[in-house]
């Protein structure tokens, strides 16, 4: 049975790793729901955050080929009970809804967003939170004259203990005790 999978892959900045990382997926027909990049807790680390939608067993397999590439560090696999995430939506809506008295005021609030910035043309609005909440609000605002809407991927941090900086020092200090090997060629 397919459900929701919250991919966290850490990498160094070379190019091409998208690319990588969206033929794995693309080859066995996972569509990617969510994805976003950005800086880790560690210099010179970026952090994948890919959402998608699969069984337990193609995610293990997934997760396995994404970590034979070259410059992946590590890939964690969680569900959305295992992690703390959110995503963040802009919305450009008419100032007209604005002179209809106080709705936006108690839809922005009933929402728990903030409005961003209003101008004589149109009002900004900011929602923090989850898929569900952001298309609610969406929906909310419509009536009202949207102009314009976008929304970010998932950002997501795990409630486990162990972090990627503990992995890192795993790793360095089992190469560490490697012994190295050296090619003679004659």
């Amino acid at each position: 049975m397919k459900q929701e999978f919250t991919i966290s892959l850490f990498t160094e900045d070379h190019i091409g790793i998208l690319g990588q990382i969206t033929i794995i997926l693309t080859r066995r027909q996972i569509n990617i729901d969510s994805f976003t990049a950005s800086e880790s807790a560690v210099k010179g680390v970026y952090l994948l955050t890919i959402v998608v939608k699969t069984t337990s067993e193609m995610i293990q397999k997934v997760a396995r080929q994404m970590e034979k590439l070259v410059d992946v560090l590590k890939v964690f696999v969680h569900t959305s009970d295992q992690i703390i995430y959110q995503e963040i939506a802009l919305f450009k809506v008419t100032t007209n809804a604005l002179m209809s008295g106080n709705i936006i005021d108690n839809i922005v609030r009933a929402h728990h967003a903030r409005i961003l910035e209003v101008s004589p043309e149109y009002i900004v609005i900011e929602k923090t939170g989850h898929k569900a909440e952001i298309s609610e609000l969406l929906t909310q605002l419509e009536p009202y004259g949207v102009l314009q809407f976008a929304k970010s991927g998932r950002v997501a941090i795990t409630k486990q203990v162990k972090e990627l900086n503990s992995y890192l020092k795993e790793m360095d200090e089992a190469n560490r005790y490697k012994p190295e090997t050296i090619e003679v060629i004659n």
